[in-house]
């Protein structure tokens, strides 16, 4: 149980946790008002792994959801974090509770019921692991029909999207010279500031140009990098972090619009649009592309089956199929190169074996005639200064 929730438990007689209620429909723009000790009210069906980790991350004591977090379409990953996450996660309320519930209002949650005060204001299903277990069963069953509408979602990207993935036409101009160098994409996934700190000896040794994609470029700014470009929406990026990168390149809708870019010109930064239907992290590794990278580390960015599917019918799942192919063998996973990268031989061997080379050539010294000349005059040195200290303290 994380030491938010034992806050939030209640210090009275009643049972159950205790947060302020902050309710919204789009999980998004949730995300972003949420603090620790909060009960985030949602209506998000099938709960994905990257929603999770944010209400995680926001240290919410409790998630209340109108809808099914696991619908059975197929298995996502987001309710057994949260259980993982000591967080409760009561089930399907049914969407009365958006109504009933304000903002700032102060909710107990107790075996699926949702409190005001003393009065029940919506019911629904905790779940725990056992409960995520038996859905994921069933959920896996639908596996097969997710899959063929994914092939068919990838077919119509393609059809609208086709000058973009197969020739770049669209990927705007940027000024950090990438032709002919490595790449490093760190983008907010799981565990990516772990991931980083294990490239710092690659990044030392072949200073790639460092792209940081939304939570990313954050996670590059804290570790003491400068982020050569940054790619992602800037209200979800700290204001030190934009200042402190060359370029940023905010992704924008088809018909132009791009969220976030009047915070970028209040800033005062200069900033190039990308209009596409991808996700941030594929508009990266688009730019990284087209512009001629010999090679793409990425770190944060999941995109196995599993992460697939997580993400259901969005638009956005083609573009990430899609952008993997186009770079081909240009990309490769940051874990890979940390093992890679990792010294095989220990500091201590090194120093070890440095000591037994000096302790040869002295020993080889000591054993020869010229070697006897100097080992004397060392020890009449030595003892040249041995009598001076003497002489001076008396």
């Amino acid at each position: 149980m994380k030491l938010s929730g034992l806050l939030g438990r209640t210090h009275d007689e009643l049972p159950g946790v205790t947060g302020v209620a902050r309710v919204d429909r789009r999980s998004g723009d949730l995300l972003r008002r949420l603090s620790p000790g909060d009960i985030a009210v949602i209506d998000h069906v099938d709960i994905d792994r990257r929603t999770a980790e944010a209400l995680v991350h926001a240290e919410v004591v409790g998630v209340v959801n109108a809808s099914p977090s696991i619908s059975g379409r197929f298995p996502n990953l987001g309710p057994e974090l949260l259980v993982e996450a000591g967080i409760p996660l009561i089930d399907g309320v049914g969407t009365s509770v958006l109504r009933e519930v304000k903002d700032g209002t102060e909710l107990r949650l107790h075996e699926g019921m949702v409190f005001v005060g003393k009065r029940v204001v919506a019911r629904g299903v905790e779940q725990n692991a056992e409960s995520i277990a038996d859905s994921m069963i069933e959920a896996k069953a639908g596996m097969a029909a997710q899959l063929e509408a994914f092939s068919a979602n990838t077919i119509e990207f393609l059809r609208r999207e086709r000058a973009l993935i197969l020739d770049g036409v669209g990927v705007p101009e940027v000024y950090v010279p990438i032709r002919d160098r490595q790449v490093l994409v760190v983008a907010g996934g799981p565990r990516h500031a772990e991931e980083l700190r294990k490239l710092r000896k690659y990044i030392r040794e072949y200073r790639p140009v460092l792209i940081g994609v939304d939570a990313g470029a954050d996670t590059l700014h804290d570790a003491g990098f400068k982020p050569d470009i940054i790619v992602g929406d800037p209200d979800a990026i700290g204001t030190a972090t934009l200042k402190s990168a060359s370029e940023v390149v905010v992704p924008a809708q088809i018909d132009g619009h791009a969220p976030g870019l009047e915070r970028i010109q209040d800033l005062g930064i200069g900033a190039v649009t990308f209009p596409a239907t991808g996700n941030s992290e594929d508009l990266a590794l688009l730019v990284a592309e087209a512009h001629g990278a010999t090679l793409v580390v990425t770190v944060g960015v999941q995109a196995g089956l599993r992460e697939f599917l997580d993400r259901g019918n969005c638009g956005s799942t083609p573009s990430t199929f899609l952008t993997r192919l186009k770079l081909g063998n240009k990309l490769v996973d940051g874990h890979a190169v940390a093992t890679l990268h990792r010294n095989r031989v220990s500091s201590g061997s090194i120093v070890l074996l440095v000591l037994a080379v000096v302790v040869a050539m002295v020993a080889a010294l000591a054993v020869s005639g010229i070697g006897q000349v100097y080992v004397d005059l060392a020890a009449d040195a030595f003892r040249s200064v041995v009598d001076w200290l003497k002489g001076l303290f008396g």
